[in-house]
């Protein structure tokens, strides 16, 4: 009894880090990286925040936040200061922030999407949902909201109805990296590795991928026990600095692979209630 809970309590460690990564890379367009995030009043950085180091981030927090302290209402400003503080581990000050600057822009489309993004990272899912349902609309319908809503239901263990709107997501925008990558990390989810393979390579190979797309397909190569595939993966196209990184990352997700091999031996599938 004891070793089956170890392994179940090990599985949901390892779901919940691939769940991340899911929601990582959804959510990453949505009122995130856009050039006049860094113009204007908002102090000018040196590089996507996505590339920075904890040093790098700190200071443009700093930077950042004081630019806020003068003018919380303005949405990009709030919507550049609650990215660097997610990607500080600060969700919780980033989704106080977004919800401040939610309530002085109400019907912004890219500030209703940035506040749901900074709700999914919190771990508020189904407010996450509603607010990028708000965000999304039909006549002009956003692939990446839909890709995002997608990571949300994937999160919820909604899995058809997030592969649904994967799909919804490349008729609008057909080959986009992000969405293939989305959908392959759906299949691990599911535990059909071979299956998240393919689409995660097909990510991978178009001209737009980006290092969170290949860090996924190295994951999903890696639990199936290629290991040297899978680090040679992570530290493509990357500074020795974002490769190190990487890779640490793929030896912590791999440390519970023994215990995934196991459970994908037996057929189980891998969500059930591993991922909230």
């Amino acid at each position: 009894m004891a070793s089956s809970a170890r392994i179940v309590s090990r599985r949901s460690k390892l779901l919940q880090g691939i769940a991340v990564a899911l929601i990582a890379v959804a959510l990453a367009g949505c009122a995130s990286s856009r050039k006049e995030l860094t113009t204007g009043s908002i102090p000018r950085m040196s590089k996507p925040v996505e590339e920075m180091n904890s040093t790098e981030l700190a200071s443009a927090g700093e930077n950042i936040g004081k630019a806020y302290e003068k003018n919380p209402k303005d949405a990009k400003i709030g919507m550049s200061y609650a990215n660097v503080l997610r990607m500080s581990g600060k969700n919780a000050q980033a989704l106080a922030v977004m919800q401040r600057v939610a309530i002085a822009n109400p019907t912004d489309r890219e500030v209703l999407a940035a506040y749901g993004k900074a709700q999914a990272a919190a771990g508020q899912l189904e407010q996450a949902l509603a607010t990028i349902g708000r965000a999304q609309t039909p006549d002009r319908p956003d692939w990446r909201l839909k890709s995002a809503e997608g990571a949300i239901l994937d999160q919820l263990g909604r899995a058809n109805e997030a592969r649904g709107r994967y799909r919804d997501a490349l008729d609008i925008q057909p080959n986009e990296p992000s969405i293939l990558s989305n959908l392959g990390m759906s299949y691990v989810l599911a535990g059909d590795l071979k299956t998240a393979e393919t689409y995660l390579r097909s990510a991978s190979q178009q001209a737009a991928a980006d290092s969170r797309v290949r860090q996924n397909l190295a994951l999903v190569v890696g639990l199936q026990g290629r290991f040297d595939e899978a680090e040679q993966i992570a530290r493509r196209e990357l500074s020795q600095q974002q490769a190190d990184a990487n890779v640490a990352y793929l030896r912590s997700m791999l440390s519970q692979q023994n215990s995934w091999k196991q459970l994908a031996d037996k057929g189980k599938p891998a969500i059930e209630n591993g991922t909230n």
